[in-house]
């Protein structure tokens, strides 16, 4: 069954039922319902005229640019293309912005800023290179980065954000044209999404774990999931033979596994996993618990969709969704309760598309990037900060 071939649901039936339900209702502690409020009013207000570097932003939020693809931060020259992106919390009150880079021919890898308590950018390194296509991928609870190469037969590396371990290849997360990843921080599991027309759903279950409690990610079971009631929305899981795509890609091994029109960002909250499609221009949620996938949002659900050219996601601690737009009308758009509004908007830059967007640990700050800049070149890519009443 294809998810094409899913009864297309209106937005409020499901999926934004279960966010509000922990946006506006008890679910949430009281600062975070207060932050969800916050954010959700202030974007009603609109977007004012573009500042100084081109971002169109709400009242009481100023940006700034922190890298520039070809600039020499430190030791290292901010790379090219710069897509999928996360932050971690540093032991001295600062924190680290990792990005991927999207380029081709062992040319891609990963860079990362480091910021100190105040914000101030201190140090700029690579915690991978001489790797392909890395797109997006996932940050972990136990304080690491998965970079994923979206190429036939592509890997995901687990990465150290603070520069201190070699990355490593993690060849159990399967091979195929990878995009992002998620940790169901209760099941300890992972989720990742596949860009292809015809890419699939995947989860993956660790054997093992370590010490604290940890999955190893190179001892598991990888699974692919079919939708068995369009109705429901309810899945069923089917382990894969053969992750490493030997002689069959892993979306060809099971049969009646789903396809996912182009899968691209992911996201775990409090139970419920959300991923986009860039091929029909959707938000899918799948509840843990009850083992369904339905469609969160779908832009043909409107005549003028305020959010399309849907690609990388992330969400705050209120249960909020920050969608990126590959092209549309280069915004970041939040999902909040029935709102569907923007964010922020980049003026200027029409042939490129906004990646890595992520907040700061303490949620105060958001990072992302215009990873072809004004001109259309991956040389030209522009990461930006925005600060305000998040």
């Amino acid at each position: 069954m294809k998810a094409s071939d899913l009864k297309r649901r209106k937005l409020l039936q499901y999926g934004f039922i279960s966010l509000g339900a922990f946006v506006g209702n008890t679910l949430l502690p009281a600062p975070a319902k207060a932050a969800a409020l916050s954010l959700s009013l202030t974007t009603r207000s609109g977007l004012l005229p573009p500042d100084h570097n081109g971002v169109r932003l709400p009242a009481g939020f100023t940006s700034r640019i922190v890298a520039h693809s070809g600039q020499k931060l430190f030791s290292y020259t901010w790379h090219a293309a710069p897509d999928g992106g996360a932050t971690f919390a540093s032991p001295d009150g600062g924190w680290i912005y990792v990005s991927n880079c999207e380029l081709e021919g062992q040319a891609g890898g990963v860079g990362a800023l480091k910021f100190n308590a105040q914000g101030e950018l201190v140090d700029a390194y690579s915690i991978l290179s001489q790797t392909n296509r890395n797109c997006a991928g996932g940050h972990t609870p136990w304080q690491t980065w998965l970079s994923c190469e979206e190429i036939d037969k592509g890997k995901v590396w687990e990465c150290d954000p603070f520069g201190n371990k070699p990355a490593q290849a993690r060849n159990s997360l399967g091979l195929f044209r990878h995009e992002a990843v998620a940790v169901d921080t209760r099941n300890k599991q992972l989720y990742l999404t596949e860009d292809k027309p015809e890419g699939r759903f995947y989860r993956y279950s660790a054997h093992t774990f370590d010490t604290a409690g940890n999955p190893n990610l190179d001892d598991g079971i990888l699974e692919v999931a079919e939708v068995i009631d369009d109705n429901t929305g309810a899945v069923r899981w089917h382990a894969l033979t053969d992750p490493s795509a030997t002689t069959v890609p892993t979306r060809k091994q099971v049969p009646g596994s789903t396809a996912f029109n182009g899968g691209e960002g992911i996201w775990y909250h409090q139970g419920f996993v959300y991923f986009t499609t860039k091929g029909d221009d959707r938000v899918w949620v799948f509840d843990v618990l009850q083992q369904r996938l339905n469609i969160l949002y779908s832009a043909a659900s409107y005549l003028s969709p305020v959010l399309t050219g849907v690609d990388n996601i992330t969400g705050n601690a209120a249960g909020e969704l920050l969608v990126a737009e590959d092209g549309g009308s280069m915004q970041i758009v939040v999902l909040s309760g029935d709102n569907v509004l923007p964010l922020l908007q980049l003026v200027g830059h029409d042939r490129s598309e906004i990646a890595g967007p992520a907040l700061s640990p303490d949620g105060s700050r958001l990072y992302f990037s215009s990873q072809r800049g004004k001109t259309g070149s991956s040389a030209d890519g522009v990461t930006f900060e925005i600060t305000g009443p998040f």
